[in-house]
């Protein structure tokens, strides 16, 4: 185990064990983050593209703006990725004749490739993840993040009514 992830389970366990639970939540998404990153690497995969390649190898063909609201980062962060995801030779980017607004955003082969590669570590870091719990343990912990996620997205639809309620 990482130095920085033993300092964090023993704080987790030790200091603040009842501390919030969106901290628990941000440090175990952390703690995957740096799994996946260390099994990435391996094939020279920046992290940063995962998440673009995900949405691609499910919906190929979107334009930047589009990648964007799926991955939920901002355009100039999704420009870079896709400048240097053209360069590795994983997208390519093109318009359509009728539209020459929008630039959209295709897997190459060599792009495609990559999910016989790099979805099987993700598959891996969820595994290492769930060791030691029952199936049930499982399936209980996606019921209750989808509810703290469905809790969350309400909030934030009520706190944006809230906001266009006062600029009327």
């Amino acid at each position: 185990m990482k130095k920085d992830t033993q300092q964090l389970l023993r704080h987790w366990q030790e200091a603040v064990p009842n501390d919030r639970l969106a901290h628990l939540v941000r440090d175990t998404a952390r703690a995957y983050t740096r799994a996946l990153q260390a099994r990435l690497a391996q094939h020279q995969v920046p992290f940063g593209h995962w998440a673009f390649l995900r949405i691609l190898w499910h919906s190929d063909g979107l334009t930047q703006r589009e990648l964007s609201v799926q991955a939920g980062v901002m355009e100039p962060t999704t420009f870079s990725a896709m400048k240097a995801m053209e360069a590795l030779g994983y997208i390519e980017r093109r318009q359509a004749p009728e539209n020459k607004k929008n630039m959209y955003v295709y897997l190459t082969p060599k792009g495609r490739a990559l999910q016989k590669k790099l979805v099987p570590l993700a598959e891996q870091t969820n595994q290492v993840s769930t060791q030691g719990l029952s199936a049930q343990e499982v399936q209980a912990t996606r019921g209750v993040l989808l509810k703290l996620l469905e809790n969350l997205a309400a909030d934030e639809q009520l706190w944006a009514s809230k906001a266009v309620d006062k600029s009327a």
